[in-house]
């Protein structure tokens, strides 16, 4: 249970009430800048709705910039200890107690339009995997390009020997079968490694170059092939989450599903733009893979998505009903 719902609590007990009070005051955590488009696309709309159907009863305070603590691979963590009662996170950064939830971003699995509504209509498949959480919220970004500081990408081939940065397990192994040398990092440390040359690329999407400004790093985009996709998600400290009522947990979840919508078309929609606004920049490019070259990369990547439904099999994962849900639609 998070501080300020406890005080909150204790004030409300002892009826010293001044004004209007809170009955749960939700802290809500994300790694991200001040600055990012998600605090206006996803969350204000997300708190006022939650605020309004509990009559002001809940209510929501965002924290951006890591301000409850750095990190971007400790957000799981930050909801489980209750560091924070609401995290935003990408479960690629903490793959492995995810591994069903990141089949979605193999390539073929999902769209970007239609992946959100996909995934969200299969969410109690992923149950097993968010018992010490409540899953709130969960959407697919734009599609993942190839971002490279000097060196444009044009081939399969050219990838080769290139140190390229990737949000996850899963995006490695595409990246590493089309030649190059992934590297596990996130996304607020992308810049500083292309600056400085400890990484040729980067694995994102183009929300990333306004958004973590890596326009100015960056001179080559690579599209065209069947590429990854990353989830973002919203959990909730399970402590926090059974303090509510049932009907405000209804709310939160409800929200927490339009922030699904809202945060798949923000990204998809701002993806757009910037890629737009790339390429007519002077001295930028954005490379779209012939028919020809777009053919190798996706069959280099092939057998990954096989290997990879293979493994969670294994493990006794139901991935491939999983991913057959997923692309039926």
């Amino acid at each position: 249970m998070s501080v300020s719902r406890t005080i909150t609590g204790a004030v409300a007990a002892l009826g010293i009430i001044t004004g209007a009070v809170s009955a749960a005051e939700l802290k809500l955590a994300d790694f991200q800048p001040p600055t990012h488009f998600v605090v206006d696309k996803v969350y204000k709309p997300f708190a006022e709705k939650i605020a309004k159907e509990t009559n002001g009863e809940v209510t929501v305070s965002v924290f951006m910039g890591g301000e409850l603590g750095p990190g971007p691979r400790e957000q799981y963590n930050r909801a489980v200890d209750g560091v924070t009662d609401i995290a935003f996170g990408l479960p690629g950064y903490t793959a492995s107690n995810f591994p069903q939830t990141l089949l979605t971003e193999l390539p073929g699995v999902i769209s970007a339009d239609t992946g959100t509504a996909q995934i969200l209509k299969n969410i109690d498949m992923l149950s097993d995997e968010y018992k010490r959480v409540a899953l709130v919220g969960i959407w697919n970004n734009a599609p993942n390009v190839i971002f490279t500081a000097t060196k444009p990408v044009r081939t399969l081939e050219d990838l080769k020997g290139l140190k390229i940065r990737v949000p996850s397990r899963n995006a490695g192994l595409v990246v590493e079968a089309w030649g190059a040398t992934p590297v596990s990092m996130p996304a607020p440390d992308i810049y500083n490694a292309m600056q400085t040359g400890v990484i040729d690329g980067a694995m994102t999407d183009a929300t990333t170059l306004g958004a973590f400004k890596l326009a100015e790093v960056t001179k080559f985009i690579t599209t065209g092939m069947e590429t990854t996709f990353s989830s973002f998600f919203m959990i909730m400290n399970r402590d926090s989450f059974s303090d509510l009522t049932e009907d405000q947990q209804k709310v939160v979840l409800e929200a927490g599903r339009e922030a699904s919508v809202n945060g798949n078309q923000a990204w998809l929609g701002i993806a757009d733009k910037a890629l737009s606004g790339f390429a007519s920049t002077d001295g930028k490019e954005v490379i779209t893979l012939s028919a020809e070259e777009a053919a190798k990369f996706n069959a280099a990547s092939a057998p990954v998505v096989d290997t990879v439904i293979a493994e969670a099999e294994a493990a006794g994962i139901k991935a491939k009903a999983f991913v057959d849900a997923l692309k039926s639609m």
